[in-house]
């Protein structure tokens, strides 16, 4: 056993006793699929850097209580194994939160289940399963640290945790958690430089580190305020940028980043590329944003970083590359060969399964008097089906939705009404006969807030439905995780408009990445051979969602579409290229 030892002497990194600086670069191996972990990692190799790191999301690995997934995309343990065999220093940010405009910051959605729950905290309930999950992750990773032979060098307690709140007793418990497991390499934590930030997330006897994407100065003389003597480190060198569904694609300049890069490493810093390589937020793991309103993050997590959503070399990897060369030795690493990429053309999607058709395939209705939200229900992601009787005649009523999460369909005798939605919430006029009418209501998920004062996000209707000023009670719910369409039954005939799943077949001689463009759809999901590649939004920015070559096979693939609304022309087109502004 190989062991390396890593830790702070005075105002500098060592590693096996000798002067150390950490170049890293983050890569979230939950966002790339597995067959393409070594290519990604290749890259940041070549790219000078020594260190890749990642977050681990907790709701990826314990989507119910108890039941754990480590494999697959899962398999933490096989991608730092891996990174390790490269000749790369692994550092690991754990959950129990991450951010990372992940769904929920990395929590999983069934801690809101318990209406009590209080989050990031020292919260009994909250801390016990915290205690659960670390007692299976870390049992994984202690024969990874460098101590035991494996490439982790460091550990971060929780995240931006100043960001959050002032509970120093629970940032110290999770501190103790650690330790008592067996970690015993370098804890560090990571805060943006600001007075409030670090007073709540710095932690005794743990490396404070800082978070930003400019004036780095700045940022290292309020870090020298609270903390001297220590080794400088960027935990988080922003170089890019998330995007929001209906807002601009974020861009940054490469020689810009290159030139902040530079001066941070003048002033003798390490650094951690945030992102070296963005991925995909696939299925339904995308996160959002509230501050004054709520903002649901894109499905591609490209970041404008320094390899592309598919894994491609950018100009602002040269420049960064460039800098990095004249900093540090050249580490024998070459580049590989660019992966193919392919435009398949146009897939006809020729059958149909319209989503009323089809609620006896994919869910079992609950009764309730009240419309309860999904986490209550034991669902966590997709949608949720809210169905009622109501009586008539009733004429411009205003249909409300009380404290929507996020956006609703209305439907009368299954005819389409109106939506609603959370950032604007106005409600939908009906109409309805003296005989009354069935009513419908199809909630979409589109994501709990990752970060800020507003991760208590549950989804669905959360407090009532009201015609008028009267709160209407007894529903039919469908829970609809869309997490299995195995059972749908498909036909050949199409009807325009209305909620359904659309089904075609892509024709492959040789797998390669694509990209399909949904140039003439509304809003919905797709899903290629059972594979959820994530949400698609006419409001963009992103035109395009990315397909990796190593989820399609030599002859016949099917692509499955739920759109909500519905299309001008029941085609995609598989193109070689992404359109993500």
């Amino acid at each position: 056993m190989n062991v390396t030892t890593f830790a702070v002497n005075g105002d500098h990194f060592e590693r096996n006793g000798k002067p150390y600086r950490v170049l890293s670069g983050a890569i979230h191996y939950f966002r790339v699929v597995p067959e393409y972990w070594q290519d990604r990692l290749l890259k940041l190799k070549a790219c000078g850097f020594n260190t890749v790191e990642t977050y681990i999301p907790w709701n990826f690995h314990e989507p119910r209580p108890g039941q754990f997934n480590f494999e697959g995309m899962a398999d933490v343990v096989r991608f730092v194994t891996l990174a390790g065999e490269m000749g790369l220093n692994v550092i690991v940010r754990p959950s129990p939160y991450i951010c990372a405009e992940w769904e929920f910051g990395g929590l999983p959605a069934w801690l809101l289940a318990d209406a009590d729950m209080q989050l990031r905290c020292m919260h009994k309930p909250f801390l016990d399963r915290v205690d659960a999950y670390y007692d299976v992750l870390l049992a994984k990773l202690k024969p990874l640290l460098c101590t035991n032979g494996g490439p982790i060098i460091a550990m971060q307690v929780e995240n931006e945790y100043g960001s959050y709140g002032n509970d120093t007793a629970y940032m110290e418990y999770l501190r103790d958690g650690m330790v008592k497991r067996g970690v015993d390499v370098l804890l560090f934590t990571s805060d943006g430089p600001e007075d409030h930030m670090l007073q709540g997330g710095m932690t005794p006897g743990v490396l404070e580190t800082v978070n930003f994407g400019s004036r780095a100065g700045q940022a290292f003389a309020k870090l020298a305020e609270y903390q001297q003597d220590k080794p400088v480190m960027c935990a988080e060198y922003w170089i890019g940028w998330f995007d929001h569904w209906g807002g601009p694609h974020h861009t940054r300049d490469g020689a810009d980043v290159a030139q902040v890069f530079e001066e941070m490493l003048q002033a003798g810093a390490s650094v951690n590329y945030y992102m070296f390589h963005g991925g995909t937020n696939f299925g339904f793991t995308s996160g959002a944003n509230r501050y004054e309103q709520y903002t649901p993050t894109i499905t591609s997590y490209d970041y404008d970083s320094l390899l592309s959503e598919s894994g491609d070399i950018t100009p602002k990897y040269e420049a960064v590359r460039d800098v990095i060369s004249r900093y540090a030795p050249a580490q024998p690493a070459e580049l590989p060969a660019p992966i193919r990429k392919s435009a398949f053309g146009t897939v006809k999607m020729a059958e149909q399964a319209p989503l009323f058709d089809s609620l006896a395939q994919l869910s079992e209705p609950v009764e309730r008097t009240w419309p309860e939200p999904m986490e209550k229900l034991g669902q966590n992601y997709g949608f949720i089906l809210y169905t009622t009787r109501v009586s008539g005649p009733r004429v411009d009523v205003p249909l409300n939705l009380q404290r929507l999460h996020d956006r609703a369909l209305v439907f009368l005798d299954g005819q389409y009404q109106g939506t609603i939605e959370r950032w604007d919430n106005q409600p939908v006029k009906l109409n309805i006969p003296a005989g009354g009418a069935t009513l419908s209501i199809l909630v979409e998920n589109m994501g709990r807030v990752n970060y800020g004062p507003y991760l208590k996000d549950h989804k669905g209707i959360t407090e009532g439905v009201r015609l008028g000023l009267q709160f209407i009670y007894h529903w039919t719910i469908h829970t609809l995780p869309m997490d299995d369409l195995s059972r749908l039954q498909f036909a050949s005939v199409l009807e325009s408009g209305g909620p359904a799943f659309y089904r075609g077949t892509l024709q492959v001689d040789q797998p390669a990445d694509t990209f399909i463009d949904m140039d003439g759809w509304t809003k919905g999901v797709v899903w290629v051979n059972g594979f959820n590649l994530g949400r698609y939004w006419e409001r963009g920015p992103q035109g395009t969602l990315y397909v990796p070559g190593p989820l399609l096979r030599k002859g016949g693939n099917e692509v499955v579409i739920f759109e909500q609304h519905g299309t001008r022309q029941a085609a995609v087109t598989l193109s070689d290229r992404a359109r993500l502004g």
